[in-house]
C-alpha cells in the first residue's frame, strides 16, 4: 500500500507551517500519516499506524534474502482509474456542471425580487463564506482521496452518512432535471415550426391574440406552456397525475438515451463533449446580448436589473435567496464536484480551479441577466407594463416569458432555435455531473464494474432506463406538481444538514490543520498567495461557514411552517408538504444512520469507539498514486490489518517517538 506522496521539500512543508500559524496537530488522532515521514522504508503500518520493525524481524530478512510476500492490497487499488485527458476538459466540464439553467432564470429573477442590485451584496457574502470554502473542501477530497462520495470517507468512517446523504441528492436531481431537458427537446422540436406555435401569427393563437378581454387573459405562449406542454388544465393536482404524455415521454426517452452514449465511455468521452456544451452557451449569451441591446425598452429593463432598494437588506427573505442560488449554481453538496475531481492527478493546484471555477460562474449569472432583463424590457416596452409583470418564477420563465420574447424578435425561429439549444446544452452538462457523482460512488464500491466494460455498460443502461421509468410520473398532464415537489425539497434543508456536517467533519474529527496539509501537499509548490488563502479559507472552515450555515437553516425551519407550497394558484395539501419534508429527511437522515453503524462495528467503551470512528482506514491515501509520476518511490511495507483491531498505548510509541523528532 503506498504512502502519502512525497511531492515537496522539507524547507516548503516547514515554510508552511510558519505562514499558517506553525498548525498545531489539534486532532492527536493515531492513524494520521504524516506527509514528512520519509524515512519510513523499514515500518510497518497496521491499522493505518507506523510501527518500526524489530531488529529480530530484519534480520531474518537479511538471512533468509527475502522479504515476507506483500500483502494482498483492495481491490480498488489494483484497478486502474480514468483521469482527465487534459486539466481544461476537468475546468470546462465544472464550469459546464455549475453553469446550468439556474443562471439563466433562477439568478435574474432571485436578484429583482430582492431588490435588484442590492441582491448582490449578501450574493458575493455567500458566495466568499459559503459556497468557496465548500467548493474547495469537495475538491480537494475528492483529488486527494481519488474516490467517489461514498468511498471517499475513508478518511473517517463515522461521517460515511454524508457521502450516502449525497447520492440520495442526486438521485433526486436527476429524476426531475432531465424533465426540463425533455420539455426543452419539445420546444426545439417546435421551433422548426415557422410560425411558431406559441406566438400571435399562427392562425390558431389569433383568438388570444385578438381578444379585448385583459381580465384573465392568457397569452399564447401560456396555453403552449399549460395545455399542449405540460396538459396541466387536465389535472386537478398532486392526488391525479393523469395520464402520460407520450410526446413528452418519447422526449425524455431520447434525453436519457443520450446521457447513456455520453457517460458510456466514461469521463474520456464526456470530457471531449463539453469543450462544445460548456462553450457553446457563452457564445448564444453574447448574441442575444448584443440583440438585446439593440431592441427597444431594453434599457428600461437593465436599469430595472440594477437598481438597488437598499431596505431589502433588513429582510432574511434575501440572505435565504442567495444562500439557496450559491448552493444551487455551484452544486454543493451533490457529490458531482467531488466526483470529478477524484478523476484528477494528484498534483492539480484546486485552489487555482475552485477561484477560476466559482467566480466564472458567478460571472456568468451576472453576466446573463444582462441578456434576459435587456429582452424583458422590450417585453414590457411592447406590451406597456412594468418589468416586474413579465417575467415569472422557476420553469414559467424558461418556457413562458422567453418564449414570447424570442417570438418578437425578427427571425423569431432562428432565435427560438438557439436559444433552446442553448438550455440544452447547460441542462446536459449539469446532469452529466450529477450522474458522475451517481456512478462513480457505486463503481468504487463495486469495482469489478469499472473492470468489465460490459457490466458497466448494463449498469448504465439499467441506471438509466430506471430513471426514465420514475420519471414518467412527472411528464404526467399532473406532472408539474411533483416536479415542484421534488424540485423544493430535494436540494433544500436536507443539503444543508449534508454541507454543514462535511464542514464540521473535517474541520474538528478529520482535522482542519491536517486538511490543509493534505492540500498543499497535493498543490507542492505552492506559491505565497496560495498559503495566505488557506488561511482564509481555513478561518471559513472552522468559523465562517457553519455559523451561516445555521443561520440558514434556522430560517428554513422557521419558514417551513409559516408559508405553503404552491404551483400557480395550486396551494399543496398537508400531505404533499409532508411527503416533501420527507424527501428532505431521507437525504438527512442518512449521516446519523451510519454513523451508528460506523461506531457499532467497532469494540470498547462508548468512546473507544468514538476514537477509532473518525480514524482514517488503511486504504486512505492509496488511490491517488495512480499517475506514473510517483513510480520512483519505494514503498513501505503496510499491513491491512481488520477494521476492528484494539490498540493499546503502546502501539502508539512509534508515533510518539517521531513527534519529538520533527
Amino acid at each position: 500500500m503506498k504512502p502519502l506522496p512525497e511531492l515537496c521539500n522539507e524547507h516548503q512543508k516547514k515554510s508552511f507551517d510558519s505562514s499558517l500559524g506553525e498548525m498545531p496537530n489539534e486532532q492527536a488522532v493515531p492513524g494520521r500519516t504524516n506527509a514528512r515521514a520519509k524515512g519510513e522504508q523499514n515500518a510497518t503500518q497496521p491499522n493505518g499506524f507506523t510501527v518500526p520493525q524489530s531488529p529480530s524481524s530484519v534480520a531474518s530478512q537479511s538471512q533468509t534474502g527475502s522479504r515476507p510476500p506483500s500483502p494482498v492490497l483492495p481491490q480498488q487499488s489494483q484497478l486502474p482509474r480514468e483521469q482527465w485527458g487534459s486539466k481544461n476538459e476537468f475546468l470546462l466540464s465544472c464550469i459546464g456542471y455549475c453553469v446550468g439553467l439556474g443562471n439563466v432564470w433562477r439568478f435574474p429573477y432571485l436578484c429583482y425580487r430582492n431588490g435588484g442590485g442590492v441582491f448582490l451584496i449578501p450574493y458575493f457574502i455567500m458566495l466568499f463564506f459559503t459556497g468557496m470554502p465548500l467548493f474547495l473542501m469537495e475538491l480537494s477530497l475528492g483529488q486527494y482521496g481519488s474516490a467517489g462520495p461514498i468511498t471517499v470517507w475513508k478518511c473517517c468512517p463515522l461521517l460515511k452518512g454524508i457521502g450516502i446523504g449525497m447520492l440520495c441528492v442526486s438521485i433526486l436531481v436527476c429524476l426531475y432535471y432531465n424533465v426540463i431537458i425533455a420539455w426543452t427537446f419539445y420546444y426545439l422540436g417546435s421551433s422548426f415550426q415557422s410560425p411558431l406555435p406559441w406566438s400571435c401569427d399562427a392562425p390558431a393563437n389569433a383568438p388570444l391574440c385578438n381578444s379585448t378581454n385583459r381580465t384573465n387573459h392568457l397569452s399564447p405562449p401560456e396555453v403552449f406552456w399549460n395545455e399542449r406542454v405540460l396538459g396541466v388544465v387536465n389535472s386537478d393536482g398532486l392526488h391525479d397525475p393523469g395520464p402520460v404524455r407520450w410526446q413528452l415521454a418519447l422526449c425524455l426517452l431520447a434525453a436519457w438515451f443520450i446521457i447513456f452514449l455520453c457517460m458510456l465511455k466514461g469521463i474520456r468521452s464526456s470530457g471531449k463533449v463539453v469543450y462544445v456544451t460548456a462553450t457553446f452557451p457563452y457564445i448564444v449569451l453574447i448574441v442575444l446580448i448584443i440583440r438585446g441591446a439593440t431592441l427597444e425598452g431594453s434599457l428600461q429593463g437593465v436599469t430595472f436589473y440594477l437598481t438597488p432598494v437598499w431596505s431589502r437588506l433588513a429582510n432574511a427573505q434575501v440572505w435565504n435567496d442567495a444562500a439557496s442560488q450559491i448552493f444551487y449554481s455551484l452544486g454543493i453538496g451533490v457529490g458531482g464536484l467531488l466526483s470529478m475531481a477524484s478523476y484528477n492527478q494528484f498534483d492539480n493546484n484546486v485552489i487555482r480551479d475552485t477561484l477560476v471555477i466559482t467566480l466564472g460562474n458567478c460571472g456568468t449569472s451576472f453576466f446573463a441577466g444582462f441578456a434576459i432583463f435587456s429582452i424583458l424590457g422590450h417585453m414590457a416596452w411592447r406590451k406597456g407594463v412594468p418589468v416586474e409583470q413579465v417575467a415569472d418564477t422557476g420553469p414559467g420563465l424558461a418556457f413562458v416569458a422567453y418564449p414570447e420574447a424570442l417570438a418578437l424578435l425578427p427571425g423569431s425561429v432562428f432565435w427560438s432555435i438557439i436559444f433552446f439549444l442553448m438550455l440544452f446544452m447547460l441542462g446536459v452538462d449539469t446532469l452529466f455531473g450529477n450522474m458522475e457523482g451517481i456512478t462513480t460512488a457505486v463503481l468504487d464500491e463495486f469495482p469489478q464494474l469499472r473492470a468489465n466494460m460490459k457490466h458497466k455498460t448494463l449498469f448504465l443502461a439499467l441506471l438509466c432506463f430506471a430513471f426514465y421509468l420514475l420519471g414518467l410520473l412527472l411528464v404526467t398532464n399532473g406532472g408539474i406538481y411533483w416536479f415542484t415537489l421534488i424540485d423544493s425539497f430535494s436540494t433544500s434543508f436536507g443539503l444543508i444538514i449534508i454541507a454543514l456536517f462535511m464542514c464540521l467533519g473535517i474541520s474538528f474529527f478529520y482535522g482542519v490543520n491536517q486538511f490543509c496539509q493534505d492540500i498543499v501537499d497535493m498543490i507542492c509548490l505552492c506559491p505565497p498567495w496560495c498559503t495566505k488563502l488557506l488561511l482564509y479559507f481555513k478561518a471559513c472552515w472552522v468559523f465562517c461557514t457553519p455559523f451561516l450555515l445555521l443561520f440558514i437553516l434556522t430560517y428554513i425551519f422557521l419558514e417551513m411552517y409559516r408559508t405553503s407550497l404552491h404551483y400557480g394558484s395550486y396551494v399543496y395539501p398537508l400531505w404533499g408538504k409532508t411527503l416533501g419534508v420527507c424527501i428532505g429527511v431521507i437525504c438527512c437522515i442518512q449521516i446519523p444512520i451510519w454513523a451508528t453503524v460506523a461506531v457499532c462495528k467497532e469494540s470498547g467503551t462508548l468512546k473507544d469507539r468514538f476514537q477509532k470512528a473518525i480514524r482514517p482506514l488503511n486504504s486512505w491515501r492509496v488511490n491517488n498514486l495512480n499517475n506514473g509520476s510517483q513510480e520512483q518511490r519505494v514503498e513501505p511495507e503496510r499491513i491491512e490489518g481488520p477494521f476492528t483491531v484494539n490498540l493499546t498505548d503502546m502501539d502508539f510509541t512509534g508515533i510518539a517517538w517521531e513527534s519529538s523528532e520533527a
